[in-house]
C-alpha cells in the first residue's frame, strides 16, 4: 500500500503528538512505566540486555532513548548501568516519565531534530519509535542519527514488521484524531539504513506472541561507519 506517500513530515508528527498527549495517562495505566513480561518477550529483553552489556564497559558512554514514551526502556537501560536519557514528542508522556523516574533526564523533542550536539552519542535506542513514521520519511531519522552518533556509534531498533502495510485508526486511543501505524518491510528498512551510512550487524524477527501483537516483531542493531 502506498497511501503514506502524500503525508508530510509535519502531518504525522502532529497527529502522533496529539494522540499520545491525549492518551498518556491511559497508556501508563495499561502498559506501565517499566519493562514487563506482558509487553516484552524473553527474547526482547535479551536483546536489550545484550545491547546494554556491550556498552557498559565503554568509557563515558552516552545513550539516548528516542521515542521513550513514559520511560519504560530508559529505566530498564539505566538499571543495567547505562548513562541514558529519553526524548519523546509528547509533553504528557514526558511528564509521566519524569514523575515515574525522577532520577532520570527526559526532554520533549522529535527524532528528526534531536537536542544533542554532532557526534556526541555512543548509542541510541528506538524501541518501537518508528511505528508511526511513513517509510519514505525514515531516511530523515537515519540521517539525524548519523549526525548525533560518534563514529562507530550503535543503534538498537525495534519495530512492527510487515510488507509496508498501513493501518489507519480513527479516534485513536479515544481521541478525535486518526493515527496511522506502519508495518515496515524489514528488507526495505535495512536497505534504507545502509544507504544512510550504517552497517547492519544483527537482524532478529519473531512472530506475534503477546496479547497486544497483531504483526511480527523485528529488531536490528546497526553501527555508524567510522
Amino acid at each position: 500500500m502506498r497511501e503514506y506517500l502524500g503525508m508530510t513530515h509535519s502531518d504525522h508528527i502532529a497527529s502522533t503528538r496529539e494522540v499520545y498527549d491525549f492518551s498518556a495517562a491511559h497508556y501508563a495505566r495499561a502498559v506501565g512505566t517499566t519493562v514487563t513480561t506482558a509487553f516484552e518477550r524473553p527474547i526482547d529483553r535479551a536483546i536489550l540486555n545484550a545491547f546494554s552489556e556491550d556498552l557498559v564497559g565503554v568509557d563515558r558512554a552516552r545513550v539516548l532513548d528516542i521515542g521513550c514514551g513514559v520511560g519504560r526502556v530508559t529505566s530498564y537501560l539505566h538499571e543495567r548501568g547505562l548513562d541514558v536519557r529519553g526524548i519523546d514528542l509528547s509533553p504528557e508522556m514526558i511528564a509521566i516519565a519524569r514523575s515515574a523516574h525522577p532520577h532520570l533526564a527526559f526532554e520533549v523533542a522529535s527524532m528528526t531534530e534531536l537536542p544533542v550536539e554532532h557526534g556526541c552519542l555512543t548509542a541510541a535506542v528506538l524501541w518501537y519509535s518508528i511505528i508511526h513514521t511513513p517509510p519514505d520519511l525514515l531516511p530523515n531519522v537515519w540521517n539525524e542519527l548519523a549526525r548525533v552518533l560518534a563514529p562507530s556509534g550503535w543503534v538498537l531498533l525495534g519495530f512492527q514488521a510487515g510488507d509496508n502495510d498501513v493501518v489507519h485508526r480513527e479516534n485513536a486511543y479515544g481521541s478525535s484524531t486518526t493515527m496511522t501505524w506502519y508495518r515496515h518491510n524489514s528488507d526495505d528498512v535495512v536497505q534504507s539504513i545502509e544507504r544512510a551510512g550504517f552497517v547492519v550487524h544483527t537482524r532478529i524477527w519473531r512472530i506475534a506472541e503477546l496479547a497486544h501483537e497483531t504483526t511480527p516483531q523485528a529488531f536490528l542493531t546497526f553501527q555508524r561507519r567510522a
